[in-house]
């Protein structure tokens, strides 16, 4: 059995900075690999979750743009609908009360032109009598119950718009005037009316009679 040497023992055997080196290395790798693994592992983590998010933020938008357009192409909501109806029964009404106010005029209209034309029925029968008392009347021969009365008639008829026209001395007007002899005068410097044999009539721009005249012409005037 060979001597145990000490001195070629420990020779043999690693320092103690060399075996720090070598277990710090190993230690070392691991921890790094696994830093490094790890961030990358993150990474991948981060990048699965934000792009699933950005995902589902984009099909809740997409949704909502269908439901949207769903819902035009179904219709409107309810209180839409209910305004769309409120609006449709007030054009209706709007036009209902046009129409109503366009009745109520042309009945209107309708009225007056019946009204007129009673009253020219019964002017027209009545107008013999009122020229023989204008013809009584201008020669002086109305006492005065009777003048009273004729008062009367002629204010009835004012009162229902008749008005009573033909007066000596005014302008020969055609419109308005009829002309049954024609005198010639040697003072008259255009035609005039020389005497009214019958007095005109007329409501409003509508004459019902025209006064029947005598005309007074300038001499040299064509009759």
């Amino acid at each position: 059995m060979s001597e145990f040497d000490k001195d070629d023992y420990l020779r043999d055997m690693p320092d103690a900075d060399s075996l720090a080196d070598k277990t710090g290395g190993e230690s070392a790798s691991p921890k790094s690999s696994a830093k490094a693994d790890a961030p990358e592992g993150s990474e991948k983590s981060d990048a699965s979750g934000t792009s699933a998010d950005s995902d589902e933020t984009r099909q809740a938008g997409q949704d909502k743009a269908d439901a949207s357009e769903g819902s035009d192409k179904e219709g409107l909501t309810d209180l839409g609908k209910a305004k769309q109806e409120a609006a449709g029964y007030l054009e209706a009404l709007q036009r209902e009360r046009a129409e109503f106010i366009n009745f109520r005029n042309r009945t209107v209209k309708e009225q007056d032109r019946f009204r007129q034309h009673g009253i020219i029925d019964v002017l027209t029968a009545l107008l013999p009598a009122l020229d023989d008392i204008d013809r009584i009347r201008q020669h002086g021969d109305l006492d005065d119950s009777f003048q009273a009365v004729s008062a009367k008639i002629d204010k009835t008829f004012e009162k229902f718009g008749v008005e009573k026209f033909g007066e000596a001395g005014e302008d020969f007007d055609p419109t308005k005037h009829e002309a049954i002899l024609h005198k010639p005068d040697a003072e008259a410097k255009k035609e005039t009316v020389d005497t009214v044999v019958e007095s005109g009539y007329r409501i409003g721009d509508r004459v019902i009679r025209a006064a029947r005249v005598v005309v007074a012409s300038p001499q040299g005037a064509s009759a």
